[in-house]
């Protein structure tokens, strides 16, 4: 067991974005810690794959929405790899409600949303926090959404979540400053299981729709906002409290005359 490698928390990795940031990361010489609360195959596969480039591996069920299992992750994380140099809060919950139909939501869903999308990713930060200090150049990178920007989404209550999730971010960004940096991706549409789950017939023509109205007529693929990722918790050591957007240039097209 190697515990001088760097080592990275992704939560909700078992797959799409997480998966592909995990892979990323040990490619990169990191060890890895695969969070799912539902889908441990696909879990237990991506681990080997990341052992592959030399690494260790942790896969830990657990849901963020719940506390103890928040701190049993980062426990284990410890116990295990000895260390904690960055945490990526990917993991996420919505549900699927046309913003026309205000009854379509209740409170239990605003609730059950913002446990896992922002109450998850401040209770991992919580107990990640004091050793993500030991470490040099440690950071945090939540992942939120173009929703939080243009209040477009999955449902209001989603985009809502993914907006207090960016305001998180930027009050981590003071409050953990200058040890530790706090950064933010928005990605627009991502060409995933889960998106495809959502949406189901309507996937294609959502997909195709999506890229027409971007500046370069393309999507992105979990492995693009996965460098993203990387980008911000290893490269951008001067950068933090920003929130990066992933989209194609969805957003800056919908201004074009």
């Amino acid at each position: 067991m190697n515990k001088e490698n760097k080592t990275a928390i992704v939560t909700g990795s078992s797959s799409g974005v997480g998966a592909a940031s995990c892979v990323e990361f040990a490619k990169r010489g990191w060890n890895v810690v695969i969070n799912y609360s539902k889908n441990k195959s696909d879990a237990y596969e991506l681990a080997e794959k990341c052992k592959k480039f030399g690494v260790e591996a942790l896969v830990c069920q657990a849901n963020v929405a719940n506390e103890e299992d928040c701190k049993k992750i980062v426990n284990e994380t410890i116990k295990t790899l000895g260390r904690i140099d960055v945490l990526v809060n990917n993991a996420g919950t919505t549900k699927y409600c046309n913003y026309n139909n205000l009854e379509g939501l209740n409170k239990k869903d605003f609730q059950d949303i913002y446990e896992v999308n922002v109450i998850g990713a401040y209770q991992m930060v919580k107990f990640a926090v004091p050793y993500l200090k030991k470490v040099n150049n440690g950071a945090i990178v939540n992942i939120s959404s173009i929703s939080a920007i243009s209040g477009v989404g999955s449902s209001i209550a989603y985009a809502a979540s993914k907006g207090a999730l960016s305001t998180m971010t930027l009050s981590l960004a003071h409050a953990l400053a200058p040890e530790i940096r706090v950064n933010g991706i928005c990605p627009g549409f991502i060409q995933t299981r889960w998106t495809k789950s959502f949406l189901g017939d309507r996937y294609d023509s959502v997909k195709e729709n999506i890229e027409k109205a971007s500046l370069i007529n393309k999507t992105s693929l979990p492995e693009d906002i996965a460098k993203g990722i990387i980008y911000l918790a290893i490269d951008a050591v001067t950068t933090s409290g920003q929130l990066l957007t992933i989209d194609g240039g969805q957003l800056v097209n919908q201004g074009k005359m």
